[in-house]
Order: structure tokens, then C-alpha cells, then sequence
């Protein structure tokens, strides 16, 4: 097995483990650190245009907007890490911000709320959300509990309107992805 195949096996297992990771076992703070786990990997998955970033020394920036513990979790996950050798950095948002950013996660089961803070967001944007309706809602990818497990769904179509592109290897440990019309 070549050692690029290898890789790519490797991480799409990790991701598929990651994916049936009971929500429950350990309650709320276990359901977080395996969505933000979900979150740092959603980038390593994902193609922003050259114009996302001021230059290649730029760092790829993941806002947090109605969840501090996330926020921190997010942050001590990534701390040190790089994808495609540019730096992460977590930043705390609150509504009304200013949301330039390559990855934005909006907390809270709120999708009229989530709604509204979604339209704050600029183009390219990967948007993450964890309410019920998250992808009509505008949401690229949306956290959802299925029998006790942390899944995502995904909309192609808010990831183009976003100007995002995301691996194949992403859509394939998905719960569901849509094209069209959620």
C-alpha cells in the first residue's frame, strides 16, 4: 500500500471513529470535544480561494459565536497545529461582530438566531452550526445527534453560495449530504 493511500485511509478511519463516538457516554462536555475534533478535521478537508488569506504567512482563523466552552476546547485542541503550514487561531465572537473568518461555529440550538448571525458572515466562509434546521438556515455543515452519536450533515449547495470546496473524503463520513433544496 503506498504510503499517500495509507495516509488517506488513515485519517478517513479517524474520521469515520470519530463519527460514532457516543454523544451521551460522557454527556455534554464529551459531545463537545468530539464536535470540536470534527471541527479542527473539517479543515484539513476543506479548499479556500487564494483570496481567503492576506498572504501565505496568514493563519487559518476559526470564529466561535455563542459557545465559550467550545471556544476554549477549540482552542486547546488546535494550539500548536497548522493546516497546510499556515497557524490556527481561535477568536470569540458575539453577535453584531464582524465575522471575517475561514471557520465559523455558531453555538446553541437556535437556527433563527444561527440564521441571522449567518448572514453576518463573509464569503469564504465554512460555516458550522448545531441547530435542528442548521443547513436551511444558511449552515454549510450541521451537527446533529443520531442514536446517541455526533454526526454531520452537509449542504453542497451552501458551500458553493460560500465559495468553499470540500473533499470527497469529508462528504463520504457525512450522515448526510445535500444537493438542492434541504
Amino acid at each position: 500500500m503506498s504510503a499517500p493511500f495509507r495516509s488517506m485511509l488513515v485519517a478517513a478511519l479517524a474520521a469515520l471513529s470519530l463519527s460514532s463516538a457516543p454523544a451521551q457516554a460522557g454527556g455534554a462536555a464529551l459531545a463537545r470535544s468530539v464536535k470540536a475534533a470534527f471541527i479542527y478535521k473539517f479543515l484539513g478537508y476543506t479548499e479556500f480561494p487564494a483570496s481567503a488569506f492576506g498572504d501565505a504567512a496568514s493563519p487559518v482563523v476559526i470564529g466561535v459565536i455563542g459557545a465559550d466552552a467550545m471556544a476554549a476546547e477549540l482552542a486547546r485542541i488546535v494550539a500548536g497545529r497548522a493546516i497546510n503550514s499556515r497557524p490556527i487561531v481561535v477568536k470569540q465572537f458575539v453577535d453584531g461582530d464582524n465575522l471575517g473568518v475561514h471557520l465559523l461555529f455558531v453555538g446553541g440550538t437556535d437556527c433563527a438566531r444561527a440564521a441571522g448571525v449567518l448572514r453576518q458572515a463573509r464569503a469564504p466562509t465554512l460555516v458550522v452550526t448545531e441547530c435542528g434546521n442548521g443547513l436551511p438556515a444558511g449552515s454549510i455543515i450541521n451537527f446533529r445527534i443520531v442514536e446517541e452519536r455526533v454526526r454531520f450533515d452537509v449542504s453542497l449547495d451552501a458551500a458553493d453560495k460560500n465559495n468553499i470546496k470540500l473533499s470527497s473524503r469529508l462528504l463520504s463520513v457525512a450522515n448526510h449530504v445535500s444537493k438542492g433544496a434541504p
